[in-house]
């Protein structure tokens, strides 16, 4: 269930989930090129194009050298197997995070599988890496960039694949979605394709800020009913949707939140929920809005009252493509998220905010 995002992330015990893949591996510490920031490509880049090897991507553990172009990839991050479908290549593992989909590829993606194989879905069972499953799939590379990989873990796959974990920079599950295209692009050996694909959904988002400039500057969170209310901080990817499209999250958010992607807070500061809009992801669309709007706290903010909210089922494919947030999810988001945002902050309680068609 979505709500607890499979439980174990919101627990920050979510790391064990990432474990899987690999075969040959080349990882150490020392030089390499950092990993690459949101809208820029790593730095030490080989020439764009499949000859661009070898190549050494740094991590949170050290760097990772990879010395052709990977043919078997398995993806451990959360969210990686995107960006390796937009880039061209199908992985043969991927790991499985919302549940629901063939080879966790979302409908948003599986127009790129082509006439290829299906992804072998693993699935962690809470006790680590399912090493045997893994070296089964014989994978020449392992992508752990959205993930919460432990160094233990990150040694162990390192036996099996070279293995290109989260970066540094970011908290983890923290990367993004711009930073985790350009690194998987320079690992795949195709850096500039990686980078057009960035522009491409870059310029979606000015697009939409753009026909709405009511967003530019006007303050937003995302939320979830999760043991009270759960609040997304700057690091999270969804709230980087929103601030992608302008709108700005509250000053002392990440005060709050701690250097976690999330966390429930206080009665006491229920007032980061008071913002111009609230984007709410909801086990149920209909039990959901009406068990916060009976919350005694909740109901009295006036982005409740005034019904600037925007609720996702977080079991629908597009409440699962709000919490992907990759190259290829983000478009089909943004079709659907920003009339409900611009409903939202019209100024009119009585606009109701539509659930989009599909």
């Amino acid at each position: 269930m979505l709500r607890s995002l499979r439980g174990a992330r919101l627990a920050a015990a979510f790391v064990s989930m990432l474990l899987l893949s690999g075969t040959a591996a080349a990882c150490g510490s020392g030089s390499g090129s950092p990993a690459a920031a949101p809208g820029t490509a790593g730095s030490g880049a080989a020439a764009p194009g499949s000859g661009a090897f070898p190549v050494t991507i740094e991590n949170k553990f050290g760097s990772t050298t990879i010395t052709s172009e990977p043919q078997r990839i398995v993806t451990v991050g959360l969210t990686d197997q995107d960006a390796v479908l937009a880039l061209g290549k199908v992985p043969v593992g991927t790991t499985d995070w919302l549940g629901g989909y063939k080879g966790a590829i979302g409908p948003w993606a599986t127009g790129k599988l082509g006439s290829a194989a299906v992804p072998t879905m693993l699935t962690d069972t809470g006790t680590g890496p399912q090493v045997e499953k893994i070296a089964a799939l014989a994978p020449d590379l392992i992508l752990a960039l959205y993930s919460g990989l432990t160094k233990e873990q990150y040694e162990t796959l390192s036996k099996l694949a070279p293995v290109v974990a989260q970066p540094k920079e970011y908290n983890d599950y923290g990367i993004p979605w711009q930073a985790q295209t350009e690194i998987i692009g320079k690992a795949l050996g195709k850096e500039a394709e990686g980078r057009k694909l960035v522009e491409d959904v870059t310029a979606s988002f000015a697009a939409a800020r753009k026909e709405h400039p009511e967003f530019a500057g006007a303050g937003a969170v995302v939320a979830t009913p999760y043991e009270g209310f759960f609040v997304y901080g700057s690091q999270d990817s969804r709230s980087r949707t929103l601030t992608s499209l302008g709108f700005t999250l509250p000053s002392d958010l990440d005060t709050v939140i701690g250097d976690q992607f999330g966390a429930s807070i206080s009665k006491e500061r229920s007032d980061l929920l008071d913002q111009k809009a609230i984007v709410w992801t909801v086990p149920d669309l209909v039990k959901g809005p009406a068990a916060l709007h009976e919350d005694k706290l909740y109901k009295d903010l006036n982005v409740a009252k005034e019904s600037r909210e925007v609720f996702i089922g977080e079991s629908t494919d597009y409440g699962k493509a709000f919490s992907f947030v990759t190259v290829l999810s983000l478009p089909y988001v943004i079709e659907r998220l920003v009339p409900q945002l611009a409903a939202a902050v019209d100024g009119d309680p009585a606009t109701k905010v539509e659930e989009p068609a599909a």
